[in-house]
């Protein structure tokens, strides 16, 4: 199990992707998805490494495969061909390991939350591990203060904004001590404050060096963030790499939209 490190909290700014120096943490090797009925398949030959700490972005239009792909990614689904291998062991020699070490930021908040007080909410996955409660409370404390809910610990998960709930939800993930963290349009129903908010939570996820996955349309929000930028689309990858170099080569048909129309440089596109 992963220690806690939780971010750094330092001046506001767009930040930039920090440069990736870990080792391959996900390979995903070949994998396809076709549902009963379908008339394409949902995943088609994927491949992909993710790197261990790097702050990454999947953009495609809705029906892409994002979320398909997330689910078999984080374990929540076998891949109808192909294996994804975490840290160099195919899935049979892994022992539930992706499952321990990724934590899910889902795009409808209110779904993961399962405790009747915030401070309950984030002890939940600590708890189901079976540690301690002396190292649940400590775990818990640097989370919540990690993110600014301390002084909303006692209070109802439902009545916070839909950006405190994806506070609330990275808080989780983080007492849990997982080293990766997948974010699922992140920026859904939400309002200005809770964008930012939700940015926020989002840099101070990478700034602890946390492995972090982000699945969006919205890169206008969020790319400056990011040192790498995939495009999804129909199922298959159809571009991967540094995002200035990945938007100079977009096509309209993958249903992407390059922000620079509206900003600069890569490094002008997020809303913090």
């Amino acid at each position: 199990m992963c220690n806690i490190l939780p971010p750094r909290r330092g001046r506001k700014g767009k930040g930039r992707g920090r440069p990736v120096t870990g080792g391959v943490l996900f390979s995903v090797r070949n994998v396809s998805k076709t549902f009963p009925g379908a008339a394409a398949p949902a995943l088609s030959h994927v491949n992909l490494d993710i790197r261990e700490g790097e702050c990454l972005l999947i953009a495609g239009s809705n029906g892409s495969g994002k979320t398909l792909l997330m689910r078999i990614i984080a374990g929540l689904l076998e891949p109808g061909e192909g294996e994804v291998l975490f840290r160099g062991l195919p899935p049979d020699r892994q022992g539930g390991a992706i499952r321990r070490e990724t934590g899910l930021i889902f795009q409808d908040a209110d779904a993961q939350i399962v405790g009747e007080t915030v401070e309950e909410d984030a002890a939940f996955g600590p708890a189901n591990l079976g540690m301690s409660k002396a190292e649940i409370r400590e775990r818990v404390d640097s989370a919540l203060a990690a993110f600014g809910l301390e002084e909303k610990r006692l209070s109802p998960p439902r009545r916070l904004s839909g950006g405190e709930k994806r506070r609330l939800a990275a808080a989780g993930i983080l007492a849990m001590g997982c080293s990766t963290v997948i974010m699922d349009e992140p920026f859904a129903n939400l309002d200005w404050p809770g964008v930012v908010q939700t940015l926020e939570t989002i840099r101070g996820l990478r700034d602890a060096g946390k492995t972090v996955i982000i699945l969006t349309h919205e890169l206008e929000k969020t790319l400056a963030l990011a040192g790498r930028l995939v495009i999804l689309h129909r199922g298959l990858i159809r571009d991967d790499g540094e995002p200035a170099a990945v938007l100079d080569r977009l096509d309209a048909a993958w249903g992407v939209r390059d922000p620079r129309r509206n900003y600069a440089e890569v490094k002008d596109c997020s809303w913090l």
